[in-house]
């Protein structure tokens, strides 16, 4: 099934990645952030419903200049705490800035996100290459594409979302930017169920992944 995966994480289309049971219990719609459309943008925020954000590497994050949210909000009364996860008490968030591309207009429509998202994703892939990098000149912030950083050491450090999106990106031998959002349930209200996630890959041809098969084949690697 990884094998499977990393494919059609490569050839543009959407995976679903699950974390695991004793975590967020969440499910992810991934996609490769270059390769990532208006109707894509379309498909998260309609059939997925979560926030929709692009995963970085974090290389390619210290090299365009991404910090931690909390790094740049201080040390007020909202800033998050250690141990304010109740997921992941022993880690804090992934979030970065929040950017839109500057030729954006509004910057929440399918077509600006989507310009957005792949624009970011062409930043990453210069900066891990070695070409010039400048991403005031090309995105204002805030803005309505989150960017989240993950860990220095990716899964040896942290078993996020993030952190797994980025290492099926590096396992496929891909641009490491990827683009996740959560599944919600329209009844509940609450996480899609592991169970509802898998229903929706069968009908619509797509892979089901859960993160323990990641860190198995990252492991291996």
């Amino acid at each position: 099934m990884m094998h499977e995966a990393l494919r059609a994480l490569a050839n543009g289309e959407f995976i679903l990645l699950y974390d695991f049971d004793d975590r967020e219990r969440e499910t992810d719609l991934t996609i490769l952030a270059d390769a990532v459309t208006p109707a894509h943008v379309r498909q998260m925020r309609k059939d997925a419903g979560g926030l929709i954000c692009t995963a970085v590497h974090p290389e390619a994050a210290k090299r365009l200049g991404l910090p931690f949210a909390r790094e740049i909000l201080g040390s007020g009364n909202l800033v998050e705490r250690d141990g304010d996860i109740p997921y992941d008490p022993k880690s804090h968030s992934s979030f970065s800035l929040w950017v839109n591309h500057r030729e954006t207009f509004t910057g929440i429509t399918d077509n600006d996100r989507s310009l957005t998202i792949r624009a970011v994703a062409e930043q990453v892939k210069r900066s891990l290459n070695g070409g010039g990098t400048n991403f005031g000149a090309s995105f204002r912030t805030p803005g309505h594409v989150p960017l989240l950083r993950a860990a220095d050491r990716l899964l040896d450090e942290r078993c996020g979302q993030t952190e797994l999106s980025i290492a099926l990106a590096e396992l496929a031998g891909v641009t490491p930017a990827v683009t996740v959002c959560e599944m919600l349930d329209d009844e509940t209200g609450c996480a899609l169920s592991k169970e509802d996630a898998k229903a929706y890959a069968r009908k619509h041809g797509l892979v089901f992944i859960e993160g323990k098969d990641v860190v198995e084949k990252w492991s291996s690697r």
